[in-house]
């Protein structure tokens, strides 16, 4: 988890501003999530990066404990959180390692993990931290950015690497699906949304 760490650190002031532009691919993946959610359930977001995620569906539950391994990111979320001026019931905010969890085993109904696991050196270490504070038949939440095409992809790519970001793994949307359902979950439904250039997997998941 330390090999992005410093990266994420040092761009969090301008990281909404950066994603502004994923904005309605977000909108689409939370119609998908919010099918899923229900007033009682217990939800954990590991890299819940500044918020854009946890403002939009953290009211539909009972809690929602949203996570950052990068201090600055959760920092970013909780002054994103304060400038709202109106509170989300159930809603905290806790630095925590996705790889490395201090939950008891099934303590979540739900756990949402959004653009994160192909940024990790270790995604399967994560996903098996994710299984095990996971209920039986729990679901995962993991929209992830998948293999574009074309040269704008490539680009794009070569480009926010310069600035010292990697990613671990980058999977079609279909060798996505294929990673996840050899972690021990049952793949409910995987889109790809967005562009060419910026392609989401809307991967939802159960534990099985």
């Amino acid at each position: 988890m330390k090999d992005n760490k410093k990266f994420w650190q040092r761009y969090a002031p301008i990281y909404s501003m950066f994603m502004k532009g994923a904005d309605k691919s977000y909108g689409e993946i939370c119609k998908k999530v919010d099918r899923y959610l229900k007033k009682d359930m217990k939800v954990l977001e590991l890299a819940c990066g500044t918020g854009m995620f946890t403002f939009r569906l953290a009211d539909k539950v009972q809690s929602w404990e949203a996570t950052d391994f990068a201090e600055n990111m959760l920092k970013e979320a909780q002054a994103a959180y304060e400038k709202r001026g109106s509170a989300i019931d159930g809603l905290v905010f806790s630095v925590q390692d996705a790889t490395n969890l201090p939950y008891a085993d099934e303590s979540f109904d739900a756990v949402m993990i959004a653009n994160a696991l192909h940024i990790m050196p270790e995604p399967e270490k994560a996903l098996a931290e994710i299984r095990r504070v996971l209920k039986k038949n729990g679901l995962l939440y993991a929209p992830t950015f998948v293999h574009g095409e074309g040269a704008a992809f490539a680009f794009r790519i070569g480009l926010i690497e310069l600035f010292g970001f990697k990613a671990f793994i980058k999977p079609t949307n279909e060798e996505f699906a294929q990673f996840i359902g050899e972690k021990g979950f049952s793949v409910l439904e995987y889109d790809r949304i967005g562009s060419k250039v910026a392609p989401i997997c809307c991967m939802i998941a159960e534990k099985n």
